[in-house]
């Protein structure tokens, strides 16, 4: 959109084309009966999931090797009904749980199953939107549209943080409060670990904080400006830092109960994987958040790749553009691997039934039927909570990234930019500079080009044998 700019008679075609288009494409989506309500549906039920039924009263009645009791005397009568004492059975009984695909109809019984289908019929509307948008900024190239495709990732972090909201209530909610004071006291730990981190400077983590804020209070002042106020700025730097902290510490504090989830789900994964391919993407996918968090730590990765320690001639591997945008890369594919991953650790939580099962073999005593139903079935009518609580980080990772994308005028592709300053040797004459040198043949040309195409790759051997190649020429002309 133009934003109020008046428009050249040769831009009066693309002039809204963006939003026209987009919004279009939503409109598609929300108006065809069942599209991504369809959607939702098979991306779930294409996991082949299999839940734990939990057995009748009759099943356990037969295996406790009791037979149905008629009326007693001993049975308590409250106003002309009688009420039968609830059915015990041994803990040690020899059950086994029946396993059943999970069906369309199954579903429907599972607790915040609407909010996992909104989130994740949204989450695919809006990336459908930003790759559109991605298209179409990389051929027409507009300067004066506003880019919609932030928008909706912003509705999409929106949505995942309400949903975690409201998971985290159901914590605070129950009589125990054992949930509600984790979730405190991680927050408040992610409180003080974000002001620690806040105060780290630029030069060990890249997180380009001081740069932006610079850039939205110069944009602030100028907007106060045009509207006739006197300001010395939305905010100062030390407020800002400190609701950015306790921003920071909420998120985390909804983050909590999901990463313990996460990590009981990943010990069951692996417990349940035989194949070792398997067991390394498990790992790989545990882990990859302190993949992620390292990336952005200029003395572990970004000095090394621009000033790497190969000699005494320090020659960057590749270009700043290039590791940002292999940044990028490297998160979405971490993104599609946890993705892929999915499975695995829901089929590990759905075992749990089977596993409390076994434990409360191993237990003396007795436990009655309703409770014995009610352990099995809980974990399946749970499904859900344990998919958002598995989905809704992943679905902020990957649209923050795409935001950071976008906001940061970074590229998907890598090109090579700009070319890197070629290594001079001190043992050569002070008048034989390398774009001096004569060129037999042109060989001269084609090896500086294959140093600059080999450089970023960080080849030694490119590197030797460019050198080489120079001074071998340079000898030639002499």
């Amino acid at each position: 959109m133009r934003a109020g700019l008046p428009a050249e008679p040769e831009d009066l075609s693309l002039r809204g084309f963006e939003s026209s288009v987009l919004q279009n494409l939503k409109g598609r989506f929300w108006t065809v009966p069942g599209t991504l309500d369809c959607l939702s549906h098979d991306l779930f039920l294409a996991l082949c999931l299999r839940w734990y039924q939990h057995p009748s009263e009759e099943e356990l009645r037969i295996l406790a090797g009791k037979q149905q009791k008629g009326k007693s005397k001993k049975d308590r009568k409250y106003n002309g009904h009688i009420e039968n004492k609830p059915l015990t059975i041994p803990k040690d009984i020899d059950l086994h749980l029946e396993t059943k695909s999970v069906t369309e109809v199954d579903t429907l019984a599972l607790h915040y199953f609407p909010e996992y289908q909104w989130l994740v019929d949204f989450t695919v509307a809006a990336t459908i939107v930003y790759l559109v948008t991605e298209v179409y900024y990389s051929f027409m190239k507009p300067t004066q549209e506003m880019n919609i495709s932030l928008v909706w990732c912003l509705l999409v972090l929106s949505f995942a943080i309400k949903v975690l909201f409201s998971l985290t209530t159901h914590y605070f909610k129950v009589e125990d409060g054992g949930e509600r004071s984790v979730c405190v006291t991680f927050g408040f730990f992610f409180f003080v670990k974000a002001m620690a981190v806040l105060i780290v400077t630029e030069n060990y983590l890249e997180f380009g904080l001081e740069t932006g804020f610079t850039n939205f209070s110069d944009s602030a002042m100028q907007f106060l400006e045009k509207q006739g106020l006197e300001s010395q700025g939305p905010v100062s730097k030390l407020t800002f830092k400190f609701f950015l902290a306790v921003f920071c510490s909420l998120i985390g504090a909804f983050l909590t109960f999901p990463g313990l989830r996460l990590a009981q789900m990943h010990l069951d994964a692996l417990n349940m994987a035989t194949e070792k391919i398997t067991q390394t993407l498990l790992h790989i996918n545990f882990l990859a958040p302190l993949f992620m968090v390292l990336l952005w730590v200029k003395p572990i990765t970004k000095d090394y790749i621009m000033n790497p320690p190969l000699g005494r001639e320090s020659v960057p591997l590749m270009t700043e553009a290039t590791f940002d945008t292999l940044r990028l890369w490297l998160i979405i594919l971490l993104c599609v691997l946890r993705l892929a991953m999915m499975r695995s650790h829901l089929q590990a939580y759905l075992n749990l039934a089977q596993k409390c099962v076994d434990q409360m073999k191993k237990e003396a005593g007795r436990i009655s039927t309703v409770e014995l139903q009610k352990m099995v079935a809980r974990v399946f009518y749970y499904l859900c909570v344990i998919a958002l609580q598995y989905v809704a980080p992943l679905v902020m990772l990957l649209h923050m990234t795409l935001l950071l994308k976008t906001l940061g005028n970074h590229s998907w592709g890598i090109y090579p930019e700009a070319a890197f300053p070629l290594p001079v040797d001190n043992n050569l004459p002070a008048n034989s500079a390398y774009p001096e040198l004569p060129s037999p043949d042109g060989k001269m040309k084609v090896q500086i080009e294959i140093y600059l195409l080999m450089a970023p790759t960080g080849s030694m051997y490119g590197k030797c044998i460019t050198n080489k190649s120079i001074l071998n020429t340079w000898k030639d002309s002499q």
